[in-house]
């Protein structure tokens, strides 16, 4: 069996294109889709990043996901905008929406995107990034495939549909939450699986509904929501916004990125603010410095060291990661390099990891 590897990630970066430009993803897309996974892993979020890489080649071979990524705006009143996303790639259509977004926030103070037949983007934080860092607030959400019950119900028909919300910081950045409304994003539970891990209690349910520590039994059962029932009406409302409100699938009709032939149909929702339409920037930067500020110099509980605000723990693992380098399971990495045989493209340098 495979051993864990160590890569650096502009290696992973340069592979990664590679592999999507063999399977015939032009290359700014391929570009971008990688970079969303590259990125992923360097925020410490390998549950987004290359362990995915294999269903989107499996989904772009079956022709479920689109290799060229044709957008076509529906409806356009200036503030408001939908685009069909043709079944193309999530993250390229996604990206499509932010620079729209931007763009008419800026001319009206405030945008809203909607997005119909997507598919799965990535970390829904790389595009609201994206946003802050041009001056803007920016909120996401989207469906996904079902994977948690509505409360009290036994079967799956609510996605964990996540959301993300990112604002300028002035001199600290940018702040950004992204999460999904189960107790954990599905992506964790499918890495646990791969590092042959147990997920924590709490997580999940087998397919009888009872509490599982077991990810493969977890990946057959349900996801827990966050919060008990609040987790459950913040995802159906977001089904609500992502996908009907939006004209895309919902509920059951949504499948997800690792179901290799079924076209996804995911719909999103993107709302941006510029700040300077809403006051005076420097205003707002000293603002929000203030409120970073305080956050952080508040007197710590006894089993914490430090307090973080949102976005600065993906901030911290991009620097370390940057230097260190990207470590892959053994599972991801052969999926790597059977990959690597299919498309005929050379595998990054790396190095063996410890067991």
């Amino acid at each position: 069996m495979a051993s864990a590897q160590r890569t650096r990630p502009e290696a992973l970066l340069s592979f990664t294109e590679a592999v999507l430009r063999a399977e015939g993803v032009p290359g700014p897309d391929a570009h971008l889709l990688a970079d969303t996974l590259v990125m992923a892993e360097l925020w410490g979020h390998a549950s987004h990043g290359m362990l995915r890489l294999p269903w989107y080649v499996a989904r772009l071979r079956s022709g479920a996901m689109e290799r060229v990524t044709r957008t076509e705006r529906v409806r356009d009143t200036g503030a408001l905008a939908v685009l069909d996303g043709g079944n193309g790639i999530g993250q390229v259509i996604t990206d499509q929406a932010v620079d729209l977004g931007i763009q008419r926030a800026r001319e009206y103070g405030v945008s809203a995107i909607g997005i119909r037949n997507s598919g799965h983007f990535g970390t829904a934080a790389y595009f609201t990034r994206k946003a802050a860092h041009e001056g803007c607030v920016a909120f996401l959400c989207t469906n996904a495939s079902p994977a948690m019950a509505p409360w009290g119900g036994r079967q799956k028909s609510v996605g964990t549909n996540p959301w993300s919300i990112a604002a300028p910081a002035g001199r600290h950045g940018t702040v950004v939450m992204d999460l999904a409304n189960t107790a954990v994003a599905r992506g964790k539970v499918y890495l646990a699986a791969e590092r042959g891990t147990e997920i924590p209690e709490g997580w999940a349910a087998d397919s009888d509904g009872n509490p599982t520590t077991d990810p493969r039994s977890a990946i057959e059962g349900l996801i827990l929501p966050m919060a008990g029932p609040k987790g459950y009406v913040i995802s159906f409302m977001f089904d609500v916004l992502a996908g009907v409100l939006t004209g895309s699938a919902f509920g059951g009709d949504v499948a997800g990125p690792y179901q290799p032939d079924a076209p996804s149909g995911v719909g999103h929702l993107l709302l941006t603010i510029d700040v300077a339409a809403m006051g005076d920037p420097a205003a707002y930067a000293e603002r929000v410095e203030a409120l970073v500020d305080a956050t952080r110099s508040a007197e710590t509980a006894a089993w914490a060291d430090r307090i973080l605000v949102p976005g600065e723990l993906e901030d911290q693992n991009l620097a370390a990661n940057a230097v260190a380098g990207i470590a892959l399971t053994a599972t991801t990495w052969t999926s790597l390099v059977t990959l690597a045989a299919e498309t005929q493209v050379d595998l990054p340098p790396t190095e063996e990891l410890a067991a």
